[in-house]
């Protein structure tokens, strides 16, 4: 009989020297390069294509993948007609008799610019200083593909074995990631035995220690859109007489959203928190306190007293973010710039609607549910139409394996000096569903740089590189902890 593989003992603090080395000599000057990239998603660029930049920076990511020359590693861009590339990296496991295979995940599409960026701040114009890095995408989610390589790198170097990995890097998702369940039909027999997800795609609850995603919220968008005439009129002519679409609106608004706490109104949106997620937001509010509302920029009235968040209670304020079915106006068209609003009743008001669903409720019936919702006897008989754009189911977080929870919480320790938290995100990773139903009995590694003040896709975003020289490093310790 063989006698089992027996490892190099693993260094963890020298992974976290590697790490830190590997981002400052490799990592943030490539992203420097990637930020200048106006890389928009499909969503927000129809013509992606002709334009190049997606093509750009899916090319400089795959180049340079290739460059680092681990041994066995594989590089190659897929591209699907019709549809937005991915790069799928190979390489084989280092450890005799591991027949499983870990997925590595991200993305490199981008959000759009959005206004508001201070002074000297842009978001094609990477900006670092006091270790944080601005700019549209660098954290959301450009570092992803070049954190996972150095990772694997820094096990290489301590010739430290692990199972066979692959990469899997889009470039859909801030659209909803359509393309993606194609690329998955193709590569299913490219991807082996999934028994592990590493998503880097996620957020942090503060800087200070390794953060588990639990769970992602769903979401439909789409356009609401009210037109009581065919063309505008003398505001002083028919005021009064013919309603405004604004006030419209507003009314068919009602039908979903209590306007005064901003609760949802349907039952079919909301679902039945379970027990554990309940538990695990009182353990992140007892380490974040205050810090979950603080954080964000609120504004402030006239006597200077800044704005209140929906509830103080920092778990009821965990629990609305990642557990509970809120609304979004995120657009609005039908309404002229205040420098040409002239005194004219507008034929027509339309608005973006973002409404996050809690990871129980099915995306695609909640799109139909809302349409029938919205579009039903509408006030004064005006013409009343929801048109859905994105829909996603949200995700919650299969239980932990022991072995994954020890190396969690033995990673975060070795890299943080705390141990790892648990956190609900608010936002939405189509993949992890994907993934979910076709790899059922798959561990889920999902976390990321996006931690307080980050801001992506708004203003002023950034990375904070401290904490992504860290996140590396722990990520790697994790993956040599795969048994």
């Amino acid at each position: 009989m063989n006698a089992p593989q027996r490892l190099p003992a693993l260094d963890p603090a020298e992974l976290g020297r590697f790490s830190a080395d590997a981002w400052d000599t490799r990592i943030v000057p490539r992203l420097f390069d990637y930020i200048a990239v106006p890389a928009k998603s499909p969503t927000f660029d129809a013509e992606w294509a002709q334009h190049g930049f997606i093509d750009r920076v899916v090319e400089d990511a795959a180049r340079w993948v290739e460059s680092r020359r681990l041994p066995g590693l594989r590089v190659e861009v897929i591209r699907l007609q019709g549809r937005t590339p991915v790069i799928f990296f190979e390489l084989p496991a280092t450890r005799s008799g591991s027949a499983e295979t870990i997925v590595m995940y991200g993305h490199l599409d981008k959000q759009p610019e959005f206004t508001g960026w201070r002074p000297g701040l842009g978001p094609w114009t990477p900006h670092y200083a006091d270790g944080l890095l601005y700019g549209r995408g660098g954290a959301d989610d450009g570092y992803a593909v070049y954190a996972a390589i150095t990772a694997l790198e820094a096990l290489a170097a301590q010739q430290h074995g692990h199972p066979r990995v692959v990469g899997l890097i889009e470039s859909c998702e801030e659209s909803g990631s359509y393309d993606l369940p194609a690329y998955l039909d193709v590569l299913r027999p490219r991807l082996g035995a999934v028994s592990l997800v590493v998503c880097l795609d996620s957020g942090a609850g503060n800087y200070e220690q390794l953060w588990l995603t639990t769970s992602l919220r769903g979401l439909v968008s789409g356009v609401l859109r009210v037109q009581i005439l065919e063309e505008g009129v003398h505001s002083g002519d028919a005021s009064g007489l013919v309603p405004s679409s604004f006030r419209i609106l507003r009314q068919v608004l009602d039908r979903l959203e209590d306007s005064r706490n901003g609760r949802l109104l349907p039952a079919v949106f909301h679902c039945e928190i379970p027990q554990q997620r309940v538990e695990q937001a009182r353990a992140t509010a007892a380490i974040l306190k205050d810090e979950v509302w603080k954080r964000f920029p609120w504004a402030c009235g006239a006597d200077g007293t800044p704005a209140q968040p929906t509830t103080t209670d920092p778990v009821e304020a965990l629990l609305n973010r990642t557990w509970r079915p809120t609304l979004s106006i995120t657009g609005a068209d039908g309404l002229p710039d205040l420098a040409n609003a002239g005194n004219v009743l507008r034929p027509y008001t339309a608005c973006k609607l973002s409404l996050r669903l809690p990871p129980g409720v099915d995306g695609a019936a909640a799109a139909r549910q809302l349409k029938t919702l919205l579009e039903d006897n509408a006030p004064y008989r005006a013409r009343v139409t929801f048109h859905p754009g994105s829909t996603s189911t949200g995700w919650d977080a299969p239980a932990l394996a022991p072995w994954l929870e020890q190396a969690l919480h033995a990673a975060s320790t070795a890299q943080f000096g705390a141990p790892c938290g648990y956190v609900g995100q608010g936002g939405t990773i189509p993949l992890m569903n994907l993934l979910q139903r076709g790899f059922p009995g798959a561990q889920m590694l999902v976390c990321g740089v996006l931690g307080p003040q980050s801001n992506a896709h708004g203003p002023n975003e950034f990375l904070h590189v401290p904490y992504g020289k860290r996140l590396t490093a722990a990520v790697a310790q994790v993956m040599a902890a795969h048994p």
